[in-house]
């Protein structure tokens, strides 16, 4: 049987070795290949053989360089050599080239990082391509659009595991389990979930001590993660150890997993089994676990079997909707699988676990990058094709000595190339510069740290060579496609591509985008503004709101009502017009209609507080809390809704609020309850002293910082586990228009940047213009124009091209803001000729001063000696 070598192994031999030595080498190298493989095997004698070809690579076996692989090595040399020297020769453009890529490339670098972050989420999991959770839509009677919500009942997670069709496990989760854990004298409030055995089935989090398949089987099953393990105890073995609960109830702490990774959607400190919860909730008497609209704190997920349809899935979770929904005529629910991978960058969806993006803002920003970095890249083609006729000489040189098209090209795209990546470099610096200030969006939240990787270095140069292909491409093939005997003879007649008027258009498209980025940032602002400001209907001055967080709400009350600077107290379920709602089903006299009302916990104190207006009727009596709920007061939405006349004709009218009967005792004017966003809809408070979690405080004291540290030293002596929380009011609802705010931010910073680039480039052409025009300049002074009259003569195309962008930027934006940024707001800004015309303004006065500089600078110029040669 024989036996032969390694196949590349001889190719390659034959690529480098000179052919008077080929024949003798290989015949030695194939002997000696012969008795490795009788003495040593097949394998470690072609291992040999590799090695010996290698080792033979020397200068004496070597072929000799032919002439076209020296040409093309050399050709290549004078690129670079050329694509440097003409970059040190032109160090103005060069420069304004190099700022304006670095400036925008910094802002693609950031969206680079921030993109690999957000796309590596859940990848740790091994089982991720099969793994899918089940959202719900819940659309009530009299809603116009559905809520699209990424938790699910209970109730649909134990009909898919009745029915295993294609699930290899499905895994029943609720989220917010807030536990505080004592173990000996220390107790920490930690945060979880409720989860079933199955959990580990699915999800790849590393144990480091327990059984997965049966830790979290049993009631009152717990399993810690290793952050937690440290802050309880020395790395003992805690297998079996107790733990008690909130106070009441004793946990067996029954595995140590690692902490979650950072990129993981679902996080926590521990896990408790589900079927704990299970049987609280049997305790309780609650039986409404398994009801069909019971959807708001469960989640679903699901591992699928190999190689099943997940449309298969689907119209199963379609039937389960279709026969759910037949036995409602309140609501309907559907049912919707979302892969893991569709999580985090996704869907805008209420009840979502850990942090969320969503998709569509997503593709605004990396639209709003591209669109920033087109303008850098537009910059270096405008210059280039200016300054074409000036190299167009040298390409015709070029071709007359054997050069081809493509390696005129060629050239100018590796000339593209070594800026783009100088400015990359430049960049790289800028990138560190704005990184702190990004994370400070609310856009970037926690889980985002912006820290580079191997991974995203390598994207960065790709992206780097990407810029120059992209900004050089146009004129390398406008200068590849010129004829040398023309260039030579008189490149002043050539017409390139339209040069001209495609640097017109380059140049409108630049101060397009840079007015169209000012007004939208000034648009921006003036809407938060707006909305921080708006008159909502009630007083928010000064009113302290103190999360109880478990704590006696009366206590708190009482205490606090006795540090000085506090003037007033109430409690309340949650603060009014920063983005939380609640509602309840609401019937009148007539059974088959009624509503989904807003509503809000609050004592007798909150109206008072603050400074509600009460049309007719009176506000709650005094009673303890133990007292069973009665009243209700109405807005003025309310009684119009159900026709009850007057405000005096409303009050003492019973309504059916989630089939309890309840009395209207007063009646407040209409305000603000939601964020201004939204339309003022019927609205009820009620007082269900169950469902406080706020102390509400009115203060009054030149000592605020006095009364804050007094409020803390009293919550301290009734909560050593829980940190004091407690924001104003004026805060909580700037925090509820951060969106506006991190629009401006986004869009100020991006304007800077564009009008930046844009005035760079301004700059580049008024010096390319003047200079290209410095004789004319010359000859017309010496006929008697004036400097005034040589400034505008100049000018005045730079100028008509900005008022065309202005007339492009103006009425886009103003659309854009109108229609869908802020079409939908019920209470917004109305855009005015300020907020228009205010970008508009400021380019021209940048336009003016770019190109009044150059232009002055040339007409002061002394004719005499521009004209000397002539």
């Amino acid at each position: 049987m024989s036996h032969h070598p390694p196949k590349w192994a001889n190719r390659l031999l034959e690529w480098y070795c000179r052919e008077d030595k080929l024949e003798d080498l290989r015949g030695d190298l194939l002997e000696y290949f012969g008795r490795n493989v009788n003495n040593k095997g097949k394998r470690l004698a072609g291992l040999i053989y590799i090695l010996d070809v290698l080792k033979f690579f020397r200068i004496y076996t070597i072929k000799k360089i032919n002439s076209r692989h020296m040409s093309s090595f050399h050709l290549f040399n004078n690129y670079w050599k050329t694509s440097v020297r003409s970059l040190a020769r032109n160090r103005l453009f060069a420069s304004i080239n190099i700022i304006g890529l670095a400036v925008s490339m910094s802002v693609g670098l950031v969206m680079i990082v921030f993109i690999s972050e957000l796309l590596s989420f859940d990848t740790f999991h091994e089982k991720r391509d099969r793994i899918y959770r089940v959202l719900s839509s819940w659309k009530g009677i009299t809603d116009d659009e559905p809520l699209d919500l990424a938790s699910t009942g209970v109730l649909v997670g134990k009909k898919l595991q009745d029915d295993y069709t294609g699930l290899e496990e499905v895994m029943i989760m609720r989220r917010g389990a807030g536990f505080d854990i004592k173990v000996e004298d220390k107790t920490l409030p930690l945060a979880g979930h409720w989860v079933e055995d199955s959990f580990f089935d699915i999800f790849s989090f590393e144990v480091i001590s327990g059984n997965p398949a049966t830790m979290l089987t049993e009631p009152y099953s717990l399993v810690i993660t290793e952050e937690t393990l440290e802050k309880f105890y020395d790395n003992q073995d805690v297998l079996g150890k107790t733990v008690e609960v909130d106070g009441e109830h004793s946990f067996v702490i029954t595995g140590v997993i690692k902490n979650p990774p950072k990129n993981s959607h679902i996080s926590f400190d521990f896990l408790a089994s589900f079927s704990t919860w299970e049987s609280m909730e049997k305790q309780k008497g609650n039986d409404g676990l398994l009801n069909w609209n019971n959807i708001w704190m469960y989640h679903v997920y699901m591992l699928i079997e190999e190689g099943t349809d997940k449309d298969a899935i689907q119209a199963h979770l379609n039937q389960i909707s279709s026969e759910e929904n037949a036995n409602s005529d309140r609501y309907s629910i559907q049912l919707q699988l979302e892969h893991l991978s569709e999580i985090l960058p996704g869907k805008d969806l209420s009840n979502r676990i850990g942090p969320g993006m969503e998709l569509k803002t997503l593709y605004i920003i990396i639209g709003l990058t591209l669109i920033v970095i087109l303008s850098a890249c537009f910059n270096y083609t405008n210059l280039s094709i200016a300054r074409s006729l000036r190299r167009a000489k040298e390409v015709g040189i070029r071709k007359v000595v054997g050069a081809s098209g493509f390696q005129v090209f060629f050239q100018f795209i590796i000339e593209a190339i070594i800026l783009s990546l100088v400015a990359l470099a430049v960049s790289a610096g800028l990138f560190y510069l704005i990184k702190p200030e990004f994370l400070t969006l609310d856009l970037a939240g926690d889980f985002i740290s912006l820290d580079l990787a191997l991974r995203t270095i390598v994207y960065f140069i790709v992206f780097g060579v990407s810029i120059g292909i992209l900004a050089g491409f146009l004129p390398a093939f406008i200068l590849s496609k010129v004829r040398s005997l023309m260039a030579l003879k008189d490149a002043s007649k050539m017409k390139l591509l339209s040069g001209v008027n495609l640097r017109k258009v380059l140049i409108v498209f630049q101060f397009t985008l840079s007015i169209g980025f000012i007004i939208a940032a000034t648009i921006s602002y003036k809407q938060y503004m707006f909305a921080v400001n708006f008159d909502l209907g009630f007083t928010t001055e000064s009113i302290l709101n103190v999360r109880t967080q478990g704590n006696d709400t009366q206590l708190l009350a009482n205490e606090f009502s006795t540090v000085p600077g506090v003037e007033m107290v109430s409690r309340s379920g949650f603060v009014l017009s920063s983005g939380n709602i609640w509602a309840g089903t609401v019937k009148f006299e007539d059974p088959m209609d009624s509503i989904d009302a807003h509503y809000v916990q609050v004592d007798e104190n909150f109206l008072e507080l603050h400074n509600f207006e009460l049309l007719a009727g009176e506000n709650f009596p005094m009673r303890p809390d133990s007292s069973a709920e009665q009243y209700v007061i109405a807005n003025e939405q309310f009684i119009d809704r159900f026709q009850m006349g007057t405000p005096s004709e409303a009050v003492g009218k019973m309504i059916d609020f989630d089939e309890k009967k309840l009395q209207i005792i007063g009646v407040v004017k209409d305000f603000q309850h939601r964020t201004i966003g939204g339309k003022i809809e019927p609205f009820l408070f009620r007082k269900r002293p169950k469902s406080f979690y706020f102390v509400n405080l009115k203060i009054n004291s030149a000592d605020m910082t006095g009364v804050l540290a007094n409020l803390e030293e009293i919550w301290d002596k009734h909560d050593n586990v829980h940190a004091f929380r407690a924001e104003f009011f004026d805060d909580r609802i700037q925090d509820a228009y951060s969106e506006y705010q991190m629009m401006f931010k986004v869009v100020s910073f991006l304007s800077v940047v564009a009008v930046s680039i844009a005035s760079m480039g301004l700059l580049g052409m008024a010096v390319y213009s003047t200079e290209s025009r410095i004789k004319e300049i010359s000859i017309r002074k010496v006929l008697g124009a004036t400097e005034k009259n040589l400034v505008y003569l100049l000018s005045r195309g730079f100028m008509l091209l900005i008022v065309i962008a202005s007339v492009v930027a103006v009425p886009l934006t103003f659309y854009l803001f109108d229609e869908m940024v802020l079409g939908d707001q019920a209470n917004r800004l109305a855009i005015g000729v300020f907020e228009l015309f205010f970008g508009v303004v400021l380019i021209f006065g940048i336009g003016l001063i770019m190109i009044g500089w150059q232009t002055f600078k040339a007409a002061r110029a002394n004719p005499a000696t521009t004209l000397r040669d002539e």
